[in-house]
């Protein structure tokens, strides 16, 4: 069992795995809900921004669903966070760095692209745009030529 405090500790380093992904959700012209990764202080999984911007969001309306609402991340939405724009039927999803403009890890093992999973197999009413701030999200993160020890790395 880790002494206390470790995990914070732990955290605090200045590792990939903590990086500032941040997500909000905007409905008319409002924010609604807005996170940032906290997977590692949780601790909890499914504790990506875009998992907790929707929480956030579904607590502040009161509503399972978010119709008319758009999702604003730093980052391409993973699997998970993809499903849970999906099914809290999110209008819209905003991102800036795509899976070419950072590490390979921030992404799954195997390349699955979420945004074709969308558009091939779930809802055509849903707007994904990607780039928005390309150059100053990815700078959030890894490049994707980093040279990063397998200890350094979070998603593999």
């Amino acid at each position: 069992m880790d002494a206390p405090g470790a995990r914070n500790r732990a955290h605090q380093r200045s590792e990939p795995s903590s990086s500032p992904l941040g997500s909000v959700i905007v409905l008319d012209g409002k924010m609604i809900g807005g996170e940032r990764n906290q997977t590692q202080e949780l601790p909890d999984a499914t504790a990506h921004a875009g998992m907790m911007a929707i929480r956030r969001a579904c607590e502040e309306t009161g509503e399972m669903e978010l119709r008319g609402a758009t999702l604003y991340s730093t980052l391409q939405p993973c699997g998970m966070c993809t499903m849970a724009a999906i099914w809290s039927k999110v209008r819209r999803v905003v991102y800036g760095a795509g899976r070419q403009d950072v590490h390979a890890m921030y992404f799954e093992a195997k390349h699955i692209d979420t945004l074709d999973f969308i558009t091939d197999a779930y809802r055509d009413d849903i707007e994904i745009v990607g780039g928005c701030l390309r150059n100053e999200c990815a700078a959030l993160y890894s490049p994707p030529d980093a040279d990063l020890s397998e200890e350094q790395q979070a998603n593999l």
